[in-house]
């Protein structure tokens, strides 16, 4: 059996985060009750560059703002990826951020 991290588990979420929606850092960490919380969940979004099945570009801070755009390879490729999905971004940030929102411990709740 391969063995898995919290980088693993990040991921799995992310790859659960619908098109047209966005989810945070925080939101992530909270869910999977991660120690160094939005810290740890940038750390492996920085580290998921060889998972193309992980849509990185739907993770944004707690208030709507592309933080991790500077590792998509140019500084406009996250909000290009979030606009194809009917995003709208001004100034670096989600508009409609909390309506858009996604959050695994509400949308998985059981």
């Amino acid at each position: 059996m391969e063995k898995r991290d919290y980088f693993d588990e990040v991921y799995d979420v992310v790859r659960l985060v619908p098109k047209g929606r966005v989810t945070t850092y925080g939101t992530i960490a909270h869910y999977l009750s991660l120690r160094a919380g939005a810290r740890m969940v940038g750390w492996a979004m920085n580290g998921c560059h060889n998972h193309p099945d992980v849509p990185a570009h739907r993770v944004v801070n707690s208030v709507g703002v592309l933080s991790g755009k500077h590792f998509f390879g140019g500084p406009t490729i996250m909000q290009q990826l979030l606009e194809d999905e009917g995003i709208r971004v001004d100034n670096d940030r989600v508009v409609d951020f909390k309506t858009l929102l996604w959050d695994p411990a509400i949308e998985l709740a059981l």
